[in-house]
C-alpha cells in the first residue's frame, strides 16, 4: 500500500485537506512496485466496499474514518504501468450494494492555460472554464447504469484563494460535503472537482472552510441558473437550445449599429403584463407588441439573478445566471431568438458597479474581501449598502469583463446598458470629505475602475461585432463615447440625463410660464454633439412619487394628452437615439409599480389608444427618414431655424441626413395654436406635412397644413419661409416633396 501520513489521512477523511486527490483515487506503487495500484476511496458510513477493475473485484479494508483502501493490479502498456480504470461497489447497512463511479479518478477539468489567463485577468471566455459544466467522457467500463461508452457528470470549479478547504454539496450527494472535497490547483486559488452523475437540474453550493476557519455555504459565483428566490442554491445547467438567428447575427456583424435608427422600448420583465410566468410566454406577447409599435430595440432592466425583486434587478448576486423567476437559460434564449426573428434588437442592463451583501453570494466569499475592494474607503457604497468590486484585481476584473462577453456571446444579446457608471468613475461618489482617499495622482478619478471600463468595452466590441455598449452616466466626464484608442472610455452611446432633466423640468411648468424657462428646452443643443447620446425617458422618471408621464403634464386631460404627444414628437425629432419606458407609450395615468403591471385597461379609452398610435407612427416615420438619424452625432445633421421664440414657446429646426435628406420640425409648447406662424426654410419648392401630433386620429383638434409652398424672401437668415398653423401643444413635421 502507498503509505499516507496519519494527520493527512484524518484531514482527508473529514474533507478538510486542500488536495484530496493526493490521497484518494488510484496511485501506483508503493515505490518500486508499479505493477500494483493503491486505491483509496472515501465512503462514510459504508458497511462494505470493493474496487472493481477490468481484471476483477477486490475487497477494500476500512483504514480510517470512512476511508477504505485496496491493492489492485496496475494496467500494463508498452509505455509502462498505469492506474487501471475502476468503479466502487458500496453497501450501506442492510441495503443492496451500489456500483458508483469515483470523482478522484479524474484528471483536472481546468487547464493550465485557463488558469494562466485567469490569473492575468485575460480569460475572455471564463464561463467555459469555471462554474458548473456538464461534461461527458468516453469510458471503456461504461457509465453507472452499465451503458458502455460514456460517463456523464459535472465539473465544478471555483475561485477561493484564501479558503482552507472547499467542498461541493448538492442533490447528488445528499448535501453531505464529506463525499466531494475539492482540490486546489497549484497556487491559483482555483478549486476543482468532477462529480460523475451530477446532472442538469440538480441544485448545489460550495461549502467553504474560510480564512476564519468557519464553514460557510456559498452559491456559485459563475452559476448559470439559480433556485427561484428566496431559495439560494445554484442549479446545474446543460443548455441545448438550437438557435435560429444566424442571419441576424451575420447582419449585425456587418454594420455599425450606432449609425442607424435606434428606438428603444424599456421593459421590466416582471411587471410588463400581469400573469406572465415565463420568458417564453413573455416572448409570445411582447415581441409582437414591440414590433407593432415599431421600436427597433427592447431593453430589459437587469435579468441576471437577484434575490430581492424590489431592487428591480440592480442588486445582482448571480452575474452569469438568468433570473429564474421566469425560467431558465433556454427559455431566455428562446425569447431573444424570437426578437431577432422579428428584426428587433435586445439590450440588457448590466450592473458591474456594485453587488449586495447577501451571505450566500459574493460578499466575503472565502472569508476575506475577495470580489470587493478591501479598502474600507472604497469597498462599500454608502447610498446603497452594497460592496464595490475590486477593479484593480486581475481575477475580479476578468470575472466582470468575461461576464459582458458572456451575455453578448452566449445569449446573443445585442447591447449592454451599463448601470451607474458615474459611481465607478469617482472615488468621492456619494462620499463626504474624509470618507474617501485620492488616487496616486491626488485626484478623484477611480483609475482602476476606469481601466476596467475601457477593457470591458474594448473586449466586448472586439469579440462581438455589431453590438453596442451604452453608458448610464450622469456627469460631465469627458470622452465617455470616445474610443479607447483615443483615450476615451470606449462606450458607443451615453444616456443624455441632462436632456431628460431639462425637458421634464420645462414641461412641468404651466405653458404660460414656459417663456421664462425657454433656455431649458434649447440648452441641450449646446452639448448635443459632445457625446453620442441616447435620449431617455426611463423607469427612474415614473416611479417613487414622480408620477407618470401623463401625470407630469400640467392642465386638463386634453392638455395632458397633447403634452405627452408633443414630448414624444420633440424627443423623436431631437438629435440622439430614443428610449421610453413601458406604459409611457399609452400615457397611462399612474406611475410604475414593479409589483403591478402596465395599465393595459387604459386602452379601453380612445385617448390612450391614440397616443399609442402616435408612438407607432413616429417610429415608422423615424425609421424611414434618414434625416432623423443618419447624422445624430454630427453637427451637420442639425440646424436651428428659430430657437429664440420664447414668447410663443415654439422651436423650429431642420434635421439633415448624410445624403442631404431634410425634415423640418416645428414644436409648439404653448397652450395656444399659432395661426399664420412664419417658419424659415432651407429651400424653396413645395413641402408636405408628413405628421402632425394634432391629427384627430391621435386625439388632436385636427389642425392640418397639408402641402405648402415656400415663399422667397429673407427671414431669420434664410432665403425661404412658409406660414403655417401650429397646433397648441403640438408638433409638425415637414418634408420637401423632391
Amino acid at each position: 500500500m502507498v503509505p499516507v501520513d496519519a494527520g493527512v489521512l484524518d484531514a482527508v477523511s473529514n474533507a478538510t485537506y486542500y488536495n484530496p486527490h493526493e490521497v484518494l483515487g488510484g496511485h501506483l506503487g508503493p515505490q518500486g512496485h508499479d505493477d500494483t495500484t493503491t486505491v483509496r476511496v472515501l465512503r462514510p458510513l459504508a458497511a462494505e466496499v470493493a474496487i472493481i477493475t477490468p481484471d476483477g473485484e477486490y475487497p477494500a479494508s476500512h483504514e480510517h474514518n470512512g476511508v477504505f483502501v485496496a491493492l489492485v493490479p496496475s494496467t500494463a502498456s508498452p509505455d509502462g504501468w498505469s492506474v487501471p480504470d475502476y468503479r466502487v461497489r458500496v453497501r450501506y447497512g442492510e441495503d443492496a450494494p451500489l456500483v458508483e463511479d469515483d470523482p478522484y479518478r479524474y484528471l483536472p477539468t481546468i487547464g493550465d492555460l485557463d488558469l494562466y489567463l485567469f490569473g492575468e485577468g485575460r480569460h475572455e471566455r471564463l464561463w467555459e472554464a469555471m462554474g458548473a459544466r456538464v461534461t461527458r467522457y468516453d469510458d471503456p467500463m461504461g457509465s453507472q447504469d452499465g451503458t458502455p461508452g460514456q460517463v456523464s457528470g459535472t465539473a465544478f470549479t471555483v475561485w477561493a484563494p484564501n479558503a482552507h478547504a472547499v467542498r461541493v454539496v448538492g442533490d447528488f450527494n445528499g448535501w453531505d460535503g464529506r463525499r466531494h472535497a475539492m482540490r486546489e490547483i497549484g497556487s491559483s486559488g482555483v478549486w476543482e472537482l468532477f462529480v460523475p452523475g451530477a446532472h442538469a437540474g440538480q441544485t448545489y453550493k460550495f461549502q467553504i472552510l474560510n480564512a476564519s476557519n468557519q464553514w460557510v455555504m456559498k452559491a456559485d459565483p459563475m452559476e448559470r441558473s439559480h433556485e427561484v428566490p428566496p431559495k439560494t442554491a445554484s442549479v446545474i445547467v446543460d443548455s441545448t437550445y438550437p438557435w435560429h438567428d444566424s442571419e441576424w447575427l451575420s447582419h449585425r456583424a456587418s454594420r455599425d449599429p450606432h449609425a442607424g435608427p435606434v428606438s428603444i422600448y424599456e421593459v421590466h420583465a416582471g411587471s410588463w403584463k400581469a400573469g406572465i410566468r415565463s420568458y417564453r410566454e413573455l416572448a409570445d406577447q411582447l415581441v409582437d407588441y414591440v414590433a407593432k409599435e415599431g421600436f427597433t430595440h427592447v431593453e430589459f432592466m437587469p435579468l441576471a439573478e437577484h434575490p430581492f425583486s424590489g431592487s428591480w434587478g440592480y442588486q445582482v448576486t448571480g452575474y452569469y445566471a438568468i433570473d429564474s423567476r421566469l425560467g431558465g437559460p433556454d427559455d431566455f434564449k428562446y425569447m431573444v431568438d424570437r426578437f431577432h426573428k422579428a428584426g428587433i434588437g435586445v439590450i440588457m442592463d448590466w450592473v458591474p458597479a456594485h453587488f449586495p451583501k447577501d451571505e450566500f453570494a459574493l460578499g466575503r466569499f472565502d472569508g476575506t474581501p475577495l470580489y470587493e475592494d478591501p479598502d474600507p474607503l472604497r469597498g462599500e457604497h454608502p447610498d446603497w449598502g452594497t460592496y464595490v468590486f475590486n477593479f484593480g484585481r486581475n481575477e475580479v476584473r476578468n470575472f466582470l469583463v468575461a461576464n459582458a462577453c458572456f451575455w453578448l456571446g452566449e445569449y446573443h444579446v445585442d447591447a449592454l446598458r451599463v448601470d451607474a457608471v458615474s459611481s465607478m468613475l469617482y472615488l468621492d461618489y456619494s462620499r463626504k470629505p474624509g470618507q474617501w482617499r485620492p488616487n496616486i495622482h491626488g485626484g478623484r478619478d477611480n483609475l482602476e475602475a476606469i481601466d476596467f471600463i475601457k477593457e470591458a468595452n474594448a473586449t466586448a466590441y472586439k469579440n462581438n461585432p455589431g453590438i453596442m455598449m451604452i453608458a448610464e452616466e450622469s456627469t460631465a466626464y469627458e470622452g465617455v463615447t470616445k474610443p479607447t484608442s483615443m483615450g476615451g472610455l470606449g462606450f458607443g452611446l451615453k444616456w443624455n440625463m441632462g436632456w431628460m432633466h431639462d425637458t421634464l423640468q420645462y414641461l412641468h411648468e404651466e405653458p404660460i410660464n414656459r417663456k421664462w424657462h425657454h433656455n431649458e428646452i434649447t440648452f441641450s443643443l449646446v452639448y448635443a454633439y459632445s457625446e453620442h447620446y441616447v435620449l431617455p425617458i426611463s423607469h427612474d422618471e415614473v416611479v417613487y412619487g414622480k408620477g407618470s408621464l401623463f401625470g407630469k403634464m400640467p392642465g386638463d386631460d386634453w392638455q395632458r394628452y397633447a403634452g405627452v404627444r408633443c414630448l414624444f414628437a420633440y424627443q423623436w425629432a431631437h438629435p440622439g437615439k430614443k428610449l421610453t419606458f413601458m406604459g409611457n407609450e399609452i400615457a397611462q395615468y399612474g406611475e410604475w409599480n414593479h409589483d403591478g403591471s402596465v395599465d393595459w385597461d387604459a386602452l379601453k379609452w380612445a385617448e390612450h389608444r391614440q397616443v399609442q398610435s402616435l408612438v407607432a407612427d413616429l417610429n415608422a416615420l423615424y425609421k424611414s427618414s434618414p434625416a432623423l438619424w443618419s447624422q445624430d452625432f454630427d453637427p451637420a445633421g442639425f440646424q436651428w431655424l428659430t430657437s429664440d421664440d420664447a414668447d410663443h414657446n415654439t422651436l423650429s429646426f431642420v434635421r439633415i441626413g448624410t445624403h442631404g435628406e431634410q425634415m423640418v420640425v416645428v414644436v409648439n409648447f404653448s397652450g395656444e395654436a399659432w395661426q399664420d406662424y412664419q417658419v424659415p426654410l432651407t429651400r424653396g419648392g413645395t413641402w408636405t406635412e408628413v405628421l402632425t401630433t394634432d391629427d384627430e386620429k391621435y386625439g388632436g383638434s385636427g389642425i392640418h397644413n397639408g402641402r405648402v409652398t415656400a415663399q422667397p424672401g429673407e427671414f431669420h437668415s434664410r432665403d425661404w419661409s412658409v406660414r403655417l398653423t401650429i397646433p397648441a401643444l403640438g408638433a409638425v413635421f415637414l418634408k420637401p416633396d423632391d
